[in-house]
């Protein structure tokens, strides 16, 4: 069953999926909904871009379209919605120097920070979780997608945000994932 944040975000995701687009809540939202804790607004991730979703919805702002999120106005809410993208090249440790929007939801999840935080659920409460982002959470363990050095060194405040989530949730840091941010602490200078 899904909360009350969702379940006011779901006509937006049906709307995006009858003009024949997939999408799906992500990130944070959803791993709240699965610690149960208290949800305050959702994310959307979309196979839809940003133009297409204009069509779709008549008012939004551009809060980050150069990044595929728009924010979206629809009966009262106020939803960022992001185009299913990749990532490429951080020179300055923190920003992607390219991204590319996308259509495939798996390579979406894959450039995230934590397998925790790389879980998309649908408007029926089904997850989507092809890094064992759940299991993570059920050890309490804060694992990177895809090899931890990779992660860090394309945005370092990606292991600030690993600190802050084991003083917040209570959770330990698995071993690769300390081991990256023992070698890797030092671009932290670069945020």
């Amino acid at each position: 069953m899904i909360g009350e944040p969702f379940i006011q975000a779901v006509p937006v995701l049906q709307l995006i999926e009858n003009a024949g687009f997939e999408a799906y809540f992500v990130g944070g939202s959803v791993r709240d909904h699965i610690l149960g804790r208290e949800i305050s607004d959702v994310d959307i991730a979309t196979s839809a871009l940003p133009e297409e979703l204009k069509q779709i919805f008549p008012k939004t702002n551009d809060v980050g379209i150069e990044h595929g999120t728009i924010l979206v106005h629809h009966k009262g809410g106020h939803y960022e919605i992001t185009t299913f993208r990749t990532e490429q090249d951080y020179s300055d440790f923190r920003r992607p120097d390219k991204v590319s929007f996308i259509r495939s939801l798996k390579e979406d999840l894959q450039r995230r920070d934590f397998t925790m935080n790389a879980i998309a659920m649908t408007e029926e409460g089904e997850m989507v979780d092809l890094f064992a982002g759940k299991e993570a959470i059920r050890l309490k363990e804060i694992t990177t997608v895809g090899d931890a050095a990779d992660r860090f060194q394309e945005d370092a405040l990606r292991m600030m945000r690993g600190i802050r989530f084991v003083s917040t949730l209570g959770f330990s840091l698995e071993i690769k994932t300390k081991q990256a941010i023992e070698t890797y602490g030092h671009l932290l200078e670069h945020i």
